[in-house]
């Protein structure tokens, strides 16, 4: 497996091929056999570095990322991020599920690439490649230290999940509120319980991430829902959209922003060989949809969009904005109404 950019120090084996491959005497390999970890390995590893530049190429509305793990539990089989597992030699199926690597050293690491003279306080997103409150975090408890290290510089942050556990960490986020712009939103692409089960088989389900929305909401705290993927033929008839957008409603969301799934290199090919074993009668209307590429056709994002915004408005959800992260509104006697915006993170 290769390791060289994620390990603290570079391996002296003798050539440039060798320097690649990162001994696995450096790396902890582990298993616990308890219910929720069985069948997962966990790869410990020390990084060298936990600030992510994003390509300027990207579509994302941010420019730098924190990323405590690689590989994700949650195995949604349309995950984009499935693709990075093989930069490290790792299967980006079965593999991207359950070899999960683990930069244990993420926080006192963050701590100091924050205080570095070159670091300009730049705003960090969390949870766009995989969920950083995934089940690992739950042994790991790596968000809390970075957290604290976002907190105690006032650098901005926002974080996006299918987890609850990010439930947990609730007074560090109102702290680091107190010193900075925070945004916090989660994902819910549909409420179709069948359809969770078969493509999202190891998040909480879609009631339980709304409950997370409800929870935030109810101690002063905006969020909003990024619903994704809004999945073609299997998530996007117009009474599965309603059910949705009523449900974000219901939960307190500050506001909906629809995304239609998008099938990047690694993850399409794991897609597609989940779509022809489950609805083979889909398969050619995928591969004319997304015969241009990653996305789906401007045409039918635009109707989506469109849809899902005539909704919002007719449960009194705010408008989507403009891709910035909202502030989580500091605790005074009468704090302000937040912000109707959401922060769009993938």
């Amino acid at each position: 497996m290769r390791w060289d950019n994620l390990v603290d120090a570079p391996t002296t084996a003798g050539t440039a091929g060798d320097a690649a491959l990162f001994g696995m005497s450096a790396v902890t390999t582990r298993t616990f056999d308890t219910p929720e970890f069985r069948g997962i390995t966990f790869h410990e590893v020390r990084a060298r570095s936990i600030l992510n530049r994003v390509p300027g190429a990207s579509r994302m509305p941010f420019e730098w990322t924190v990323n405590p793990y690689r590989g994700c539990t949650h195995a949604c089989v349309y995950c984009f991020a499935r693709k990075t597992h093989s930069y490290l030699d790792l299967d980006t199926g079965l593999g991207f599920d359950s070899q999960i690597v683990v930069k244990i050293n993420a926080p006192e690491l963050l701590r100091r690439q924050l205080a570095s003279r070159q670091w300009q306080g730049a705003h960090i997103a969390m949870g766009t490649n995989v969920d950083c409150y995934q089940r690992a975090e739950g042994r790991y408890q790596l968000m809390p230290g970075i957290i604290a290290a976002l907190r105690d510089r006032a650098n901005p942050f926002s974080i996006l999940t299918k987890g609850t556990l990010i439930l947990r960490d609730l007074d560090l986020l109102r702290q680091a509120a107190e010193a900075t712009e925070v945004g916090i939103s989660v994902s819910v692409g549909f409420t179709d319980r069948e359809l969770w089960r078969t493509v999202e088989p190891g998040t909480p389900s879609p009631e339980r991430r709304l409950d997370v929305v409800r929870a935030l909401s109810e101690r002063g705290i905006g969020c909003g829902v990024l619903m994704a993927p809004v999945i073609p033929f299997l998530g996007d008839r117009p009474e599965q959209l309603r059910a949705t957008v009523r449900a974000v409603a219901a939960s307190g969301a500050t506001s909906v922003t629809p995304l239609v799934l998008h099938l990047r290199p690694g993850a399409r090919e794991w897609f597609m060989a989940w779509l022809a074993q489950r609805h083979p009668h889909l398969v050619r209307r995928y591969e004319r949809l997304y015969a241009q590429g990653a996305y789906a056709p401007t045409w039918y994002q635009r109707r989506i969009t469109r849809h899902v915004h005539e909704l919002a408005t007719e449960f009194g959800i705010g408008p989507t904005g403009d891709g910035m992260p909202r502030r989580i509104a500091r605790p005074t006697e009468h704090a302000p109404e937040p912000e109707p915006t959401q922060l769009t993170l993938l």
